[in-house]
């Protein structure tokens, strides 16, 4: 039996409504909708907090092979549900080269269109998270490369021959190009997700 169809059973054995199991889980209303529809598969934390809601356990909820892909993996989603998510995830991204012109505070623009944006499906709210938490360690590197070669070049020039320097634009520029080729990455990850399938 399909994973839907057992969370359907064990709700209404339960006899509870879609807006009770969504309270007990801690998810939203559309989210149980979509994962009883068959449009979105749920990621393992998400099927453990409907387990613990339908008074079950996980492994009766899925099976052996309905368990592998599930397991709490960090970055993007296998899929979105709808294809205007996955469109977001590609406008944000694409956002993310504002770092060409505002290289210190461009994750800002991607945080703005998240909040502006009303995602109402969980993992792709995480997708978008992690793409802005990528911008912001890619901050935080460049901050320390740079910080890193001004230590370097005080040392080089208060105890060796100065023509041992490190120009400054080299780390700079490495990073800047080390970011576009992330940025590219996870856009071409963003493009490989697959549309959740509306079941009839």
């Amino acid at each position: 039996m399909e994973l839907s169809k057992k969370i359907v059973l064990a709700r209404k054995k339960q006899g509870l409504t879609q807006e009770d199991l969504a309270g007990l889980a801690h998810v939203t209303v559309r989210t149980i909708q979509r994962i009883e529809n068959g449009e979105s598969i749920p990621r393992a934390f998400t099927i453990k907090a409907l387990a613990q809601a339908l008074e079950t356990s996980f492994e009766e909820l899925i099976n052996e092979t309905e368990n592998e892909g599930l397991e709490d993996k960090p970055g993007l989603p296998e899929s979105v549900v709808a294809g205007n998510e996955k469109h977001f995830l590609q406008n944000l991204c694409l956002s993310c080269f504002s770092y060409l012109v505002i290289p210190f505070v461009h994750f800002l623009i991607p945080v703005y269109l998240l909040r502006k944006h009303g995602l109402s499906h969980p993992e792709t709210v995480a997708a978008a998270r992690t793409i802005i938490r990528q911008q912001i360690y890619w901050i935080i590197s460049l901050h320390a490369l740079m910080l890193l070669t001004l230590g370097y070049n005080l040392l080089v020039a208060a105890h060796f021959n100065k023509t041992y320097l490190i120009s400054y634009l080299l780390p700079f520029f490495a990073m800047y190009l080390l970011n576009a080729f992330i940025i590219v990455a996870t856009l071409q990850q963003i493009n490989q997700l697959k549309l959740a399938s509306v079941k009839c």
